[in-house]
């Protein structure tokens, strides 16, 4: 025990202990807002090259959205990203930020089925499944769960076998060669379960959407739980995106 409190004396705390409240530092992009100011909209539609970004009223799509910020450097005066890191929704309509509407990206609660709170609330356990992703994704997953964001706290974290998972969280647009073994996964997983996608790929294709190589017959078939948009996705999003849809 003295070891311990030697430790924290000298160390102080390494988690963050509101994962609520804290301010991501450096240069990362969160929610976005933009401004009714005039512009060429149809030059700001095709300054994306994911075609996230629609008109009349401009609108940025954050389920299609890589955040590379082309738009924002280009019109700075009409598109800027905030350092909101709560960039969770249960719809794809929740994703999309409209232009004049500063408002946060939240779950719709009448939409949760009611067994997710009934059966998780408490503790959830989840199986990740690298669907064709480039592993960014993949890393900040596993950040999700180190001393500093350390995710286990609220009862969530990744397990090994689908067996001993209540969910599948999905990373990557979901190739030809991975959607067999995206299908064995989920069908492995007991009764209820959840579906979660993590970032553009996975939510839309990202860039590559429309590709024939992919094979996302899987979105179609199940209505996923949670999207969580980001490229990568911030662990805080990820974390702040699974208790909203867990009640805590």
């Amino acid at each position: 025990m003295f070891d311990n409190i030697k430790i924290l004396y000298h160390q102080g705390k390494q988690f963050i202990p509101n994962v609520k409240t804290v301010e991501v530092p450096g240069i990362f992009r969160g929610r976005p807002v933009i401004s009714t100011l005039p512009v060429d909209e149809q030059a700001i539609k095709s300054v994306c090259p994911l075609g996230a970004i629609d008109t009349n009223p401009v609108r940025l799509n954050l389920g299609k959205c890589n955040f590379c910020g082309e738009c924002a450097l280009k019109f700075p005066d009409k598109i800027k990203f905030t350092k909101d890191y709560k960039l969770s929704s249960n719809t794809l309509e929740g994703l999309i930020v409209t232009e004049g509407e500063d408002k946060p990206i939240t779950i719709n609660e009448s939409l949760i089925r009611p067994e997710i709170r009934k059966f998780f609330s408490g503790s959830l356990k989840l199986r990740q499944v690298s669907a064709a992703g480039d592993n960014s994704c993949e890393l900040e997953l596993n950040a999700s769960g180190n001393v500093q964001f350390d995710m286990v706290r609220f009862g969530v974290e990744f397990v090994a076998s689908p067996r001993h998972a209540d969910g599948v969280v999905i990373t990557g647009p979901i190739s030809q060669n991975m959607a067999a073994a995206l299908q064995i996964t989920y069908d492995a997983i007991p009764e209820p379960k959840i579906i979660i996608l993590a970032g553009v790929d996975a939510i839309s294709g990202g860039i590559f959407a429309n590709s024939p190589a992919l094979d996302r017959s899987f979105i179609d078939r199940y209505k996923p739980d949670l999207y969580i948009s980001g490229n990568p996705v911030h662990p805080l999003a990820v974390i702040n995106g699974i208790l909203g849809l867990l009640g805590k």
